[in-house]
């Protein structure tokens, strides 16, 4: 038997971080996942799906991800099912995710992907908005910012030797 989801979609409202009884971190979020195909009038739709996660992983969702922040998903499908108010059985399909991935800066949702810093800086909030003279730092440090196109350089071709090649 195999039951395996992978994800990629934007987050439809913050994330909601709980703890059990025993003090387990579980966090639940709806990824909004585009569909590939367009309906009759030509508008793509999106599945809304529900997703949860536990211990750290769910504080580092709470923590870094917000609503229209992008995530990958890894995980598996799971029904639970409970008593409603009414006592009709409610049964619940949902996500249970093994791995999140974030996919862009944390500002990158807010529109301001300019001022990227890493998620571990500790000076984030003392540092400008980098500008040209940083970015030649950077490309001289050999590193590339995550929003950098490192094959765009003037249409030059690149030079790659069979040794650097995988196969």
């Amino acid at each position: 038997m195999m039951n395996r989801v992978v994800l990629v979609g934007r987050l439809t409202k913050d994330p909601d971080l709980r703890y059990t009884p025993n003090g387990v971190p579980v966090a639940s979020f709806t990824l909004a996942v585009n569909r590939t195909f367009s309906n009759q009038q030509g508008e793509r739709e999106a599945d809304f799906i529900n997703c949860v996660v536990w211990r750290r992983p769910a504080e580092n969702v709470a923590n870094f991800l917000k609503k229209g922040s992008m995530a990958g998903v890894d995980g598996r499908i799971q029904t639970r099912n409970y008593e409603g108010q009414d006592g009709r059985r409610v049964y619940v399909t949902e996500v249970v995710a093994e791995s999140v991935q974030f996919l862009e800066p944390r500002n990158a949702a807010s529109g301001r992907g300019e001022d990227y810093q890493p998620y571990g800086d500790s000076q984030r909030s003392q540092n400008p908005p980098y500008n040209q003279q940083q970015n030649q730092q950077q490309n001289q440090q050999s590193y590339t910012r995550m929003d950098e196109d490192p094959f765009m350089k003037d249409g030059q071709p690149i030079d790659i030797s069979d040794d650097d090649l995988p196969f």
